[in-house]
C-alpha cells in the first residue's frame, strides 16, 4: 500500500528546494519555521527516506529527493491546472452550453439570445442545434442537449422541466397582392376560403381547438419548415400563421404581416432543462440569462410538464 501523504507536506518539501531555506520557506507558506519544518519530517516519515541535507548553513534535496522533486512538481502543477478549471468553470470563464430549438424559433428568438448571453459570457461555447421538436425532446432525453425550446404543451413525461418564457399571439402571414393585406388586422373568418399552408405540428389541437370550427380552414396545404411555408406562399395564394416574434422572418421573404384576431390565439414558448441539480454552472447561468431576458411580462411561473395554451 502506497503511504499516505498530504499536499501541505508536499507544498512545504517544494517551497524549501525552491527557496533554499527553511526561513523563507516557512514565510511564504505563511507557517512558523517549527510547523514546516514538522511538515516535511512527517513527509519523509510516511516515505521512510531522508530528502533533504541540512547543515547550519544550506539545505538542499538529498538524492532521493532530487529524483522525487519533478514528481511533485508535476503532481502539484497537474492539481493547480485542475483547480484552475474547476475555478473556470464556476466563473463562466469557461464551459460548454448545447441548445436545441426547432426551425420557428432558430430564426426569431434564439439568434438574440445567444448573442447576448455570448456577449456576456464570451468564454462559454453555445453550441446550436437546429431540429424540429421531436429533436429537441430526444436530445434532452438522451443527454446531446443541456437546454431545449418549443412550445410549453409538448412534454409527456417528469424527466425534463418546462419553464414558460413568452407567450406570443398568433399572426398571419399573407402576399402583398392580397386584399386583406391592406387592412390593420386579420379574422379568422375572412381566410376560411384561403389556403392555410402550415408548418405547425398538432395544428389541430394547439391552434385549431382555439378557433371557432366554422372558421376553420377548408384547406390545408401541410410542410415541415416555416421557410418552406413562406417560400411557397411567395408563389401561391394563401397565408401562414406564425408567433407575432417572426416579423423580420416574414417580412425578409417579402410577405405581410397582419394581427389575427377573433379569437387571439397565443403560442407557448418554454425553455426545457433537466433538474437544476444536474446542470454545470454554464448551462444553469445560461437558463437563468434566459428566464432573465427572454421572458415577457405576463408570462406565468415556471411549470413542469409544459403549460396550456
Amino acid at each position: 500500500m502506497a503511504p499516505e501523504v498530504t499536499l501541505r507536506q508536499l507544498r512545504a518539501f517544494m517551497a524549501v528546494l525552491e527557496r533554499g531555506s527553511f526561513s523563507e520557506a516557512a514565510e511564504a507558506m505563511h507557517l512558523s519555521q517549527a510547523a514546516l519544518s514538522g511538515l516535511v519530517k512527517e513527509l519523509e516519515g510516511r516515505l521512510g527516506v531522508r530528502l533533504l541535507d541540512r547543515n547550519t548553513r544550506s539545505v538542499g534535496a538529498s538524492v532521493v529527493g532530487t529524483a522525487f522533486e519533478p514528481m511533485v512538481r508535476r503532481v502539484l502543477a497537474d492539481l493547480d491546472e485542475a483547480l484552475k478549471n474547476i475555478t473556470n468553470l464556476k466563473e463562466l470563464r469557461r464551459g460548454l452550453v448545447r441548445v436545441a430549438a426547432p426551425e420557428t424559433l432558430s430564426c426569431t428568438l434564439l439568434p438574440e439570445l445567444i448573442a447576448g448571453y455570448g456577449r456576456r459570457h464570451p468564454g462559454v461555447d453555445i453550441r446550436f442545434d437546429d431540429v424540429p421538436i421531436e429533436g429537441v425532446l430526444a436530445g434532452l432525453h438522451g443527454g446531446s442537449a443541456d437546454i431545449g425550446f418549443g412550445p410549453a404543451g409538448v412534454l409527456t413525461d417528469d424527466a425534463v422541466q418546462a419553464h414558460l418564457i413568452r407567450i406570443d399571439p398568433l399572426w398571419a402571414a399573407l402576399r402583398p397582392d392580397d386584399p386583406l393585406a391592406a387592412g390593420a388586422a386579420v379574422k379568422w373568418k375572412d381566410l376560411r376560403e384561403r389556403q392555410l399552408i402550415n408548418y405547425m405540428p398538432n395544428l389541430a389541437l394547439n391552434v385549431l381547438s382555439h378557433v371557432p370550427p366554422r372558421h376553420h380552414p377548408r384547406d390545408i396545404m401541410p410542410v415541415h419548415r416555416v421557410n418552406t411555408a413562406l417560400s411557397m406562399l411567395r408563389v401561391r395564394p394563401g397565408y401562414a400563421i406564425c408567433p407575432s416574434m417572426a416579423h423580420s422572418l416574414v417580412e425578409g421573404f417579402g410577405l405581410v404581416f397582419r394581427p389575427l384576431l377573433q379569437p387571439t390565439v397565443t403560442w407557448h414558448i418554454a425553455i426545457f432543462t433537466r433538474d437544476r441539480s444536474c446542470l454545470s454552472p454554464a448551462v444553469e447561468s445560461f437558463l437563468d440569462y434566459t428566464l432573465e431576458s427572454a421572458t415577457s411580462p405576463d408570462d406565468d411561473e415556471p411549470t413542469r410538464r409544459g403549460g396550456t395554451r
